[in-house]
């Protein structure tokens, strides 16, 4: 179990690295400029490819949150109402990950009409869920 247990946390902290650095990303598409073609294509490869391999890592992620909640119990029982909210916050966690997909289909065709400022904030959102959900983890406050 603790090799499954090591193994998730680090899919989970991979994956969450991407959603750090993917509206990262989406800050430097808002500000290139309306002529920057070669810049634009560039930073939306790197946005493609990173999306790709984070969706990869997502799944991996639950697959392993899975098997321990699932197969080994953790999680499971009275006392452990931290994991229904750790769950939820999973559940916002996913919803951030499709919509940086969403952002990103609307730096392709053109349509993108959030601010360099919008996305700055936008990037905060996985941090914040990154910390409420390792709170939960570790203090397991009810």
């Amino acid at each position: 179990m603790l090799w499954i247990k090591a193994l998730h946390i680090i899919f989970v902290a991979s994956w969450f690295a991407g959603l750090f650095y993917l509206p990262r990303i989406f800050v430097n598409l808002a500000e290139v400029p309306k002529d920057s073609h070669a810049e634009r294509e560039r930073l939306l490869l790197m946005a493609r490819k990173l999306y790709r391999f984070t969706s990869i890592l997502m799944g991996v992620a639950l697959v392993l949150g899975l098997i321990l909640w699932l197969h080994y119990g953790i999680g499971r029982g009275p006392g452990n109402g931290w994991m229904h909210a750790k769950l939820a916050l999973v559940v916002g966690a996913i919803g951030y990950h499709h919509v940086c997909k969403a952002r990103l289909r609307r730096f392709e065709d053109f349509s993108n009409t959030k601010s360099h400022v919008w996305f700055r904030v936008f990037n905060e959102v996985a941090v914040l869920l990154f910390a409420a959900i390792v709170i939960l983890v570790v203090v397991k406050p009810f």
